[in-house]
């Protein structure tokens, strides 16, 4: 590893500490105070029991797991553990794998492949994210157990060749219940199949704890694929099982890479979880006093019955999260907060889980803490983070379809809510779209932020670098618009990309566009011709964005109305504003004002 790099990474780490992002290992023993912080909801991760069946299964198999299941590793008591795990759960059989993310990335990638379509709920996991990214399915997104927005994608997604839904049971950090029934049912009316993980709700709900699915009561003829259970959060142990067909568990061994490619749990993780899985279903008085922690909890915060263990206390700025978690730390109380990139950008908070041997009045004594202090940070002014100012990107299906004209109508209206700034910040080509710009929304200089980068020759940025033996860097680009984003003299900043989304930066590393945007924290607008091509290009352009987590805020079609288009990318793009442009042959300020008195594009920067 060079110097540079060391400096880069140490920049880049220290940027987290300035946002409050900064993070560190907690080792339990070494934390003072009431653990409200982990998931060992059922308090099994001590249970004596458990820890003979562990100790037991070191004496008689050993330590170790030896090599990959295939390759004659493990012991009979994971065979064991599977078929106890697929009896409680009412599956034919169970499969174990070392960890939660492995058996997600092994379950997804085994199932579905190029050709086939995933709808994952935009809160999952990051390793059902994960998950779907390497099957090279492709990805929709839909809101947060949103039942519309999901029938949305499973219809863009009716030409794939299967159909995968994932959703998380009780929801890890929201700690909200899915919808599963009503998920279900539009699985079938789909054709589409359900994974559901179930590591917030395996042991806190349902009858014998059997999770979020039994709970739900779904009727026969379901659309239920597999469920994970992840063996270290109710059952106090590790690893993690996939349930479902007997045909499911074949497939796995025979095509998910996380289980064939990976040396097996040791036998003392398989005994354990086999008596783990024992004692959990016999913890009713222990799931029972989870649940009443958890709502008294809820309910003295004034907030809506939780649906098992998780409480989210939200806090929205990072820093105060942080210090909220200090301040309950300092009264007695382990209760981490929680922050991007676990959680959205501004949604940042604590993350009080219950567990069984919480006291009535340890619950009434966190609420009172939390009560307080959380009053007291919303009295204390908050210095803005370094990138607090919003920024939209402005970036098309390619070039010459119309950017600077939308950028032009967008300058305009968000600098009726606003000081909102337009950059360019690398301009190919002798045309300087930011006096374009500054023309057509009749922006003082105050507006209008200088190019970065111009290059003469008309081209992607990387070409037109070459001619000038030139380059250009991300990293400086990345900079240059902290130091934009960090002047709060601005409301918004709004940048124009050089053409497509995956037009390069440079090619040695390739970086493109994409790259940046995808860790930029903007809100997406795309640019596309209205008439013959646009289906094509603007899907290939939303798909790339939805294997980036992105989503386009509005979608603008330049050029002669065209209704079918406009129809059909209202009904499988999932944009929520579609606005058309019509070919104007005078451009002015009057005409955009105009335009604009009967397109509400304003709401794109209000809030």
């Amino acid at each position: 590893m060079s110097d540079d790099l060391h400096l880069q990474l140490r920049a880049e780490l220290d940027d987290l500490g300035r946002r409050g992002l900064r993070r560190e290992t907690v080792l339990d023993g070494c934390v003072d105070g009431l653990d409200f912080g982990s998931n060992d909801y059922l308090r099994l991760s001590r249970d004596p029991e458990i820890a003979d069946a562990m100790i037991a299964a070191v004496r008689e198999y050993g330590v170790g797991g030896r090599s990959a299941r295939l390759l004659k590793g493990g012991s009979p008591l994971h065979e064991q553990c599977e078929a106890a795990l697929a009896e409680w759960l009412g599956a034919e059989a169970a499969l174990l794998f070392p960890s939660g993310y492995q058996a997600n990335v092994g379950l997804v990638s085994a199932m579905v492949g190029r050709g086939d379509a995933i709808i994952s709920d935009r809160e999952n996991h990051a390793s059902l994210i994960d998950a779907a990214r390497l099957s090279r399915a492709r990805i929709y997104v839909h809101e947060h157990c949103d039942l519309a927005d999901l029938e949305r994608a499973l219809r863009a997604a009716s030409g794939a060749r299967r159909r995968l839904v994932l959703t998380e049971g009780v929801f890890s950090m929201s700690g909200d219940l899915a919808p599963l029934a009503e998920i279900d049912e539009l699985c079938r009316k789909y054709d589409a199949w359900l994974i559901v993980d179930e590591a917030h709700s395996v042991g806190v709900l349902g009858e014998r704890g059997r999770g979020a699915w039994d709970l739900a009561s779904v009727p026969p003829q379901d659309r239920l694929l597999a469920r994970v259970v992840t063996g270290g959060k109710a059952l106090g142990v590790a690893g993690a099982l996939v349930a479902g067909s007997v045909t499911v568990r074949e497939q796995l061994i025979h095509r998910a890479r996380s289980f064939l490619f990976t040396t097996a749990p040791p036998p003392s993780l398989a005994g354990g979880l086999l008596a783990a899985i024992a004692r959990c279903q016999k913890a009713d008085a222990e799931r029972e006093s989870v649940l009443a922690r958890a709502q008294q909890l809820a309910s003295l915060l004034g907030m809506p019955a939780p649906a098992a263990a998780i409480v989210p206390v939200l806090v929205g700025d990072a820093d105060l999260a942080v210090q909220l978690a200090k301040q309950l730390a300092a009264a007695g109380f382990y209760a981490p907060a929680v922050r991007p990139p676990t959680v959205a950008v501004g949604a940042s908070g604590l993350r009080a889980v219950c567990h069984a041997d919480h006291r009535s009045e340890d619950v009434e004594r966190l609420a009172s803490v939390l009560k307080q202090h959380r009053s007291q940070a919303a009295c204390v002014p908050v210095e803005p983070p370094v990138a607090s100012v919003p920024a939209t990107c402005i970036l098309g299906t390619d070039t010459g379809v119309g950017k600077t004209v939308v950028s032009a109508i967008l300058l305009r209206a968000a600098r009726t809510v606003g000081n909102a700034r337009y950059w360019k910040p690398v301009q190919t080509g002798d045309d300087d779209d930011t006096r374009t710009v500054a023309q057509l929304a009749a922006a003082e200089s105050g507006a209008l932020l200088p190019n970065h980068l111009s290059f003469a020759l008309p081209a992607s940025p990387h070409a037109a670098a070459a001619v000038e033996g030139r380059s250009v860097s991300l990293t400086d680009l990345q900079g240059v618009l902290r130091g934009h984003r960090s002047d709060h003299s601005s409301s918004h900043v709004l940048l124009e990309f050089a053409g497509g989304l995956l037009v390069p930066l440079s090619l040695d590393p390739l970086v493109t566009q994409a790259d940046w945007l995808a860790g930029m924290d903007a809100q997406v607008v795309l640019v596309a011709r209205s008439g013959l091509g646009t289906l094509n290009h603007t899907m290939l352009t939303i798909e790339a964005l939805q294997a980036r987590r992105l989503r386009p805020a509005a979608l603008f079609l330049v050029g002669e109305p065209h209704p079918s288009n406009r129809a059909t990318l209202a009904e499988t793009s999932g944009v929520a504003h579609i606005y058309e442009v019509s070919h104007w042959d005078d451009v002015t300020t009057a005409r955009i004002d105009a335009w604009l008195a009967d397109n509400d594009v304003v709401r794109l920067f209000r809030g």
